[in-house]
């Protein structure tokens, strides 16, 4: 089954560019508020990173979510888009002098810290502007995820965070600056994970922590437990929005919250992925010595996910109903790597043809390029066409 899409209207935008079905965005946020809910001390922040449309960001500003930040650029398309400042969560390594200070000035909620050298800056920062910056640490739990290895975060070698061993020693530290205020830990094992038992690895290496901190009469009043709840790539129309009952559930029992804790949450993927789809036209159907081609006027410079991960993305020939040939769909772009998949079987395919890349809503336009000079591609939601 394709999906559902105002193909005669696409007809007349150029491609490639990028549709987001509001409708499903919608929904996928009703459910994500329905299940966290569930839990009076369950917080959900965004993490605006996936995608930063600003009409995708103002939907989701409306479902009364926050925002999860991991730049100054992305505090400020938060705070353009509605999200307000006390629901703003800041991570990354490398913070920029200006971006702490974008988030001292306008009082965010917290930064996630990563080092205690960034941990030292921000300390100085704050005491220039007799202001007190509330910090969570980020800690390395060491557990392993299901996934790519280019976005698994949580091990040990990873570049982020503070690790384990070192964690009592930081919060020490942390609680030694008189312009920090220490809330809580933050973590975070990786993207895409689909494997509930790797949640339920991180609630027990958390519960661990808990307990070696309160022998030594250390209290959180915040856990951040990051996002990285997966999507069914390969079924977007029969599993268009994920299982976040499971997913909540999976937290709310096998983590040991202590009374008055409150449990954060920073979900991208999950929540706009599939409501995405890059819409691009088919420029020439070449015929080479073994294979067909189906050369899009798409390319990595639209979507880098399956050229830098080799990821999967359902791809269908919403223009045609003929019958299956099979083709490699590849882009424009000069690079050898520039392939959207191998030996797909489409309906026949010819020049004019719109080809639909789906479960693109979450680092897709987010990372478009310029390389080779191209346009950056646009965005549309449903209520512009």
């Amino acid at each position: 089954m394709k999906g559902n899409f105002p193909i005669d209207r696409f007809q007349q935008i150029e491609t490639p560019f990028y549709y987001y079905d509001t409708d499903l965005l919608k929904r996928t946020l009703l459910a994500v508020n329905q299940e966290a809910g569930k839990h009076d001390n369950f917080h959900v922040h965004y993490a605006v990173k996936a995608n930063a449309n600003p009409k995708v960001l103002n939907v989701i500003y409306h479902a009364g979510l926050g925002a999860d930040c991991v730049s100054g650029g992305e505090i400020q398309a938060a705070l353009n888009a509605g999200f307000p400042a006390s629901k703003i969560v800041y991570a990354g390594v490398g913070k920029s002098d200006w971006e702490i200070n974008l988030g001292l000035d306008r009082d965010i909620f917290c930064f996630n810290v990563e080092s205690i050298a960034e941990l030292e800056v921000i300390n100085e920062l704050a005491k220039a502007r007799n202001k007190i910056a509330r910090i969570c640490l980020r800690i390395n739990p060491d557990v392993g995820a299901h996934t790519h290895a280019n976005i698994t975060t949580g091990l040990a070698e990873n570049k982020f965070g503070i690790a384990i061993r070192d964690m009592e020693s930081a919060i020490e530290e942390t609680l030694a600056m008189p312009n920090i205020h220490f809330i809580g830990l933050h973590f975070h094992i990786g993207s895409q994970i689909l494997d509930m038992g790797d949640f339920e690895a991180l609630c027990n290496r958390i519960n661990d922590l808990q307990d070696d901190l309160a022998r030594h009469h250390v209290t959180v009043q915040h856990i951040n437990v990051g996002g990285g709840l997966g999507i069914d790539y390969i079924h977007p129309n029969r599993v268009p929005i994920p299982d976040f009952e499971d997913y909540f559930r999976t937290f709310g029992r096998h983590l040991k919250l202590r009374p008055g804790q409150h449990l954060h949450f920073e979900l991208g993927r999950s929540i706009v992925a599939q409501c995405g789809t890059l819409i691009t036209r088919t420029l020439y159907v070449k015929q080479g010595t073994k294979k067909q081609f189906v050369i899009v006027d798409a390319g990595m410079t639209d979507l880098i996910r399956p050229a830098l991960y080799q990821a999967y993305h359902k791809i269908e020939n919403i223009s045609s109903e003929d019958c299956h040939e099979t083709y490699d769909v590849v882009g424009p772009i000069c690079e050898s790597s520039d392939v959207f998949a191998k030996a797909i079987d489409l309906n026949r395919t010819r020049r004019g043809d719109l080809i639909a890349i789906r479960s693109a809503g979450a680092y897709g336009e987010i990372m478009a390029s310029r390389y080779n000079c191209r346009k950056l591609p646009k965005g549309y939601i449903t209520e512009e066409l």
